[in-house]
């Protein structure tokens, strides 16, 4: 490897990616403590999430964030269907499933222009979760993920019986063999590979919008380790053999359950990219000056739509074309 292709591997994440950051600590010994619960209870924060994963939030025009139900006047204790977020500032938080009472405001993406005055709008993660504070951002992704494994964990895996939530959310119970489960993470890897100097690799999927790019990803199979799985997606995907696994950075994506683990490679761009029928429409190779071109314009420029704000794969194109 030279000395200028060594510099360009070792490129390293701008900043957390959206999604991984946080402020409130989670405190497992607490779960288990239904007495401190019940004592907790009357002053904590609700956050409310309809089933398609939306949460209301309110805006000053300026900023964000999550509009918290009280829950003193829900009853003396949690209900079991709700989960323990974490602790904050002395401030337990919770989420639970609820529905909107009647249509509901819904916003595509954040637009500062929403007047304050309008009431709570009904947002979801994936689209708002750049713009909320740390704190805000690494609650509603803790929600997200859980309550969504409450969705698949209503029956036993092993016997089929049904099952009961335990330990303030974060545990499932069989009711008929005993079985203990917990919510689920499904490791996937997402690799920006580069050819070293001034040229990324973008794909799309058919089912995706017209134009729309990203870096390649794939789940990681049983047996497998992390690395394994980069160089066996990107060859899978598009033909290329990869050197240089690097580790980059890794976000939770609770769509329902992923774990984004990022890394970087360097491929040889003269080879021919072969993109795999029915999972990969289109692959090619874009220069750095064209991507800055696109983030500068707010990610969509000719030809070519970068992946949302929020993503992980967002924040490793900023940082290498910041190379």
């Amino acid at each position: 490897m030279t000395t200028g292709e060594s510099a360009l591997v070792d490129f390293q994440l701008l900043g957390a990616p959206t999604l991984s950051r946080t402020g409130v600590g989670r405190d497992d010994l607490l779960r288990d403590n239904a007495a401190r619960l019940a004592e907790l209870w009357p002053n904590a924060r609700l956050l409310l999430l309809d089933s398609h994963g939306r949460t209301p939030m309110v805006s000053d025009g300026d900023a964000l964030w999550l509009d918290y139900r009280p829950t003193g006047p829900l009853g003396p204790a949690p209900p079991e269907s709700a989960v323990l977020l974490g602790e904050h500032e002395g401030v337990c938080y919770w989420a639970a499933r609820a529905e909107p009472d009647g249509p509901v405001q819904q916003v595509y993406g954040w637009d500062a222009t929403v007047p304050s005055d309008s009431g709570p709008v009904w947002q979801d993660l994936r689209l708002a979760g750049d713009v909320l504070s740390d704190v805000d951002a690494g609650l509603l992704t803790t929600a997200v993920a859980v309550l969504s494994w409450h969705n698949d964990a209503k029956f036993c895996a092993r016997c089929g019986s049904p099952t009961k939530l335990s330990r303030a959310g974060w545990a499932s119970t069989c009711e008929g063999c005993g079985r203990e489960e917990y919510p689920r993470t499904d490791p996937a890897v997402i690799c920006l590979v580069h050819d070293g100097a001034d040229q990324v690799l973008l794909a799309r999927q058919p089912v995706w919008p017209p134009d729309r790019h990203s870096v390649l990803a794939g789940f990681v199979e049983g047996g497998e380790s992390l690395e394994a799985c980069v160089s066996r997606e990107v060859y899978e995907e598009v033909g290329l053999e990869v050197r240089s696994v690097r580790y980059l950075g890794s976000q939770p994506w609770p769509f329902p359950r992923s774990l984004m683990v990022g890394f970087t490679a360097i491929a040889d761009p003269s080879v021919d990219l072969v993109p795999a029928a029915g999972e990969i429409e289109a692959a090619r190779w874009v220069h750095r000056d064209e991507l800055r071109a696109v983030l500068a314009a707010g990610g969509t420029g000719p030809g070519l739509i970068l992946p949302g704000i929020t993503s992980i794969a967002r924040g490793m194109l900023q940082s290498w074309a910041a190379g």
